[in-house]
């Protein structure tokens, strides 16, 4: 039986220089505030042209990780990998058409489900009470003001994310919801309109607040699940992504 390859992808040599420089700098081999050999005995270092290691720190510049200052002699000087760093780096990676659709629906049913659970566990009165003004907000302005409920809406999600006490779920959570609803604005734009919909939307996030309110993990879990299976089923096309999901939300 023959095996079947895929196609290779090519690598950029730029790309190998990132990968290593990166490497070195999160596992500690090169320290926060350490300098880079220059340009030049980089290009040494690597066999590589100037152009080619000037792309490569660009782009480790734009990650976070290292900043050029004016005056010091040698490379630029490493920085700390930071919350600010991580979310644009996930912003950017859920923002192309790098990750299917199904994963990022996937994620964001596990994502919600789990900062509801610890939200009901965590959460403190003024965290509680950023949740309710948002409510509040969204049942008043599901028919008048579509604008001011999706605000709203973000508030509150938002609002469990840093109820939830866990960083890398608040900034998973950013990340992922503003392109799930770009996605649903643009392939179900009427419905996103339809006052039906928001109103909907408002009744199930209430029910969510009352089970966190009451400290209720395991219904506040299941509530979020369902809703974000429920609201973004329709963007799968593939009848297997479909079961995954139902399997998710249950």
């Amino acid at each position: 039986m023959s095996h079947t390859f895929e196609p290779a992808v090519p690598v950029h040599t730029y790309e190998r220089i990132v990968d290593q420089i990166e490497r070195a700098i999160l596992s500690g081999e090169i320290p926060v505030g350490a300098q880079l050999p220059s340009e030049r005995e980089l290009m040494v270092q690597f066999g590589v042209s100037r152009p080619t290691i000037r792309e490569a720190l660009r782009i480790l510049q734009s990650m976070g990780l290292l900043e050029s200052r004016p005056g010091t002699r040698g490379g630029p000087v490493v920085l700390a990998p930071s919350a600010k760093t991580l979310s644009r780096s996930l912003r950017a990676l859920v923002g192309t058409d790098a990750v299917e659709v199904a994963d990022l629906v996937e994620y964001r049913v596990i994502l919600e489900g789990s900062a509801c659970r610890l939200a009901a566990i965590k959460h403190d009165d003024g965290q509680l009470s950023r949740m309710s003004v948002a409510i509040d907000r969204m049942e008043r302005d599901a028919v008048s003001n579509a604008d001011s409920f999706a605000d709203a809406d973000l508030e509150f999600h938002e609002a469990i994310w840093a109820a939830s006490g866990n960083q890398m779920l608040q900034l998973s959570g950013e990340a992922v919801a503003g392109v799930l609803l770009r996605l649903m604005q643009r392939d179900a734009a009427g419905e996103h309109h339809d006052n039906r919909v928001k109103l909907e939307s408002a009744r199930i996030d209430r029910g969510l607040f009352a089970a966190i309110e009451q400290r209720d993990a395991g219904e506040a879990s299941r509530i979020a699940r369902q809703a974000v299976a429920n609201r973004f089923a329709p963007l799968l096309t593939a009848e297997a992504d479909r079961r995954a999901l139902a399997a998710l939300a249950e």
